[in-house]
């Protein structure tokens, strides 16, 4: 039992940090690996306890509901131990902030977790939320909203600056028990709300964050109604009409039980779904905003961004997970490090033009190019593509995500593979569809390069630096020299001369002898 996390695919000199969300209607424990910019979790349980059901109307947190949490709170107590988490982190949310009875629990509830719990202010629970933005987003410009069980809070983010929030009665079980379960009298309540927000105008036309477990089981019923193909939560995007529609769907649906998809959604989120969908709907007439980004990081992810070092912040999250990734699991990062600097040279004149964004996905692709070398070769290709498209990738858009997948695809098939036509478990048109053809001709371009790169390295760091790409003319010449001479062959030639066709230009490997 003394072996190493790093035997299982973790890295060992990490910390492990335990983060327990007490909320109005869950309670939560998440184990992530440590304070890293792309923290992974290694254990995430959730509890359903309703905590904020009756505090609106009575005051006080109901005996079932505590009794509940505790039961929870001792498990996550043992779980940490085994775990070997020394640093657990304990925050509570409205119902135990509202709640006259809430510092009773609280002290019941550190003794059983065997930790210190933090009640957070409504203003301290908008700036957590908004971290897990910066966490989960690269350079993110608009307003986040967390909704809960208790409360809603709205913060306006841009890049590291948190600008104005506030803090609302507008959770679902509190707008439950505020109408006594009247929806039309929780419309009027949640608008009353929105009204006194002056400052909600500052979101037009720029992006919504949505954070929390009711708006994300609403974008769930949305990819089964679209048949969204790719089934990822964090960055899943909704055009705002389309949300507001959709969420009017929802809020007025005579039958729930009879949406697709609603059986994947638990029967007590099922209870507050018509009431969180009317706060969104609502919300998103209010500000305006360009478009909907659903977000599976909040207030656990902003507390553990609060402890990274200001180097650690500045990391692009995407590059810091696929680097990381690379480490654990490729034969050598090194390599993969240098595959984005080799393959840099194809996108300078008079190669294609690369934007910025379009470098950065480059870089990520080639960090990620060897991390199935394990698989059986028939099958690289599309354990690549399953593990990469479903992956925990924060800094990145769905199409980028697909973008992503499918190079790797085509480092491993080859650029003439049709993955939607082998098997149902490969690629299919509805998910290639979701990148432009623009974005699929850049993924056949890069995953050739990076094709040939491995043909030509033998996947090891150390000898593409000494044999360079360059364009000359109407020609892509590769330069081998004397030293690496004997790894010139008939493959490394077909699948060079299949990189510089999508380039159209003319093959030429120059070979010192």
């Amino acid at each position: 039992m003394d072996r190493e996390w790093s035997e299982f695919g973790r890295a060992s000199e990490l910390e492990p940090i335990g983060v327990v969300d007490i909320g109005s209607n869950s309670v939560r424990l998440v184990v992530y690996e440590g304070a890293v910019r792309s923290p992974t979790p290694i254990f995430n349980e959730k509890v359903l306890c309703g905590l904020g059901r009756q505090v609106g109307s009575t005051g006080h947190l109901g005996a079932d509901s505590v009794s509940s949490a505790l039961e929870a709170l001792n498990r996550f107590k043992a779980i940490a131990r085994i775990l070997g988490v020394k640093n657990v982190w304990a925050l509570a949310t409205a119902a135990c902030r509202d709640a006259s009875d809430g510092p009773d629990f609280i002290a019941r509830g550190e003794r059983a977790l065997g930790a210190r719990i933090q009640i957070l202010s409504g203003q301290r629970e908008a700036e957590l939320a908004a971290n897990g933005i910066l966490m989960g987003f690269r350079s993110p410009d608009g307003v986040a909203g967390d909704l809960g069980g208790g409360s809603l809070e709205i913060i306006e983010v841009k890049s590291e600056a948190l600008r104005q929030s506030v803090t609302l009665p507008l959770g679902g079980l509190r707008l439950i028990d505020a109408s006594d379960g009247r929806i039309d009298e929780a419309i009027d309540i949640t608008d009353d709300a929105l009204d006194h927000v002056s400052w909600l105008e500052n979101g037009r036309n720029r992006a919504f964050y949505a954070v929390g477990g009711t708006w994300r089981a609403i974008a769930r019923l949305h990819m089964e109604q679209t048949d969204y193909p790719l089934h990822v939560m964090h960055g899943y995007t909704m055009p705002t009409e389309e949300a507001i529609d959709f969420c009017e769907e929802i809020r007025k649906a005579r039958k729930l039980s009879a949406m697709p998809g609603i059986e994947e959604i638990s029967r007590q989120r099922r209870e507050v779904l018509p009431y969180g969908a009317l706060v969104l709907e609502r919300l998103l007439k209010k500000l305006e905003p360009s478009a909907v980004h659903f977000s599976v990081f909040g207030i656990r992810e902003g507390l553990v961004y609060g402890l990274l070092s200001e180097p650690e912040r500045r990391k692009d999250p995407l590059i810091s997970f696929c680097a990381e990734y690379a480490r654990l699991r490729s034969r050598s990062a090194e390599h993969a490090f240098e595959l984005s600097a080799w393959t840099d040279v194809l996108f300078e004149p008079p190669g294609p033009k690369e934007t910025d964004e379009e470098r950065r996905l480059r870089h990520a692709a080639c960090l990620l190019s060897d991390i199935s070398w394990r698989a059986h070769p028939d099958y690289r290709g599309e354990q690549s593509l399953i593990l990469i498209a479903h992956a925990a990738l924060g800094g990145i858009d769905h199409p980028g995500r697909v973008f992503l997948a499918l190079t790797n695809y085509f480092r491993h098939m080859g650029t003439g593979a049709s993955p939607e036509s082998e098997g149902k478990d490969k690629l299919s048109d509805r998910l290639k569809a979701i990148v432009s053809k623009k974005l699929f001709k850049r993924a056949r371009i890069i995953g050739a390069a990076i094709r040939a790169g491995h043909m030509l390295s033998i996947g090891q760091p150390g000898i593409i630096d000494e044999t360079p790409l360059s364009y000359e003319k109407h020609k892509l010449v590769l330069s081998i020299p004397t030293a690496y001479a004997a790894l010139d062959g008939e493959r490394l030639r077909r699948r060079f001369a299949a990189l510089a066709e999508l380039l159209e230009r003319e093959p030429e490997i120059r070979v010192k002898r």
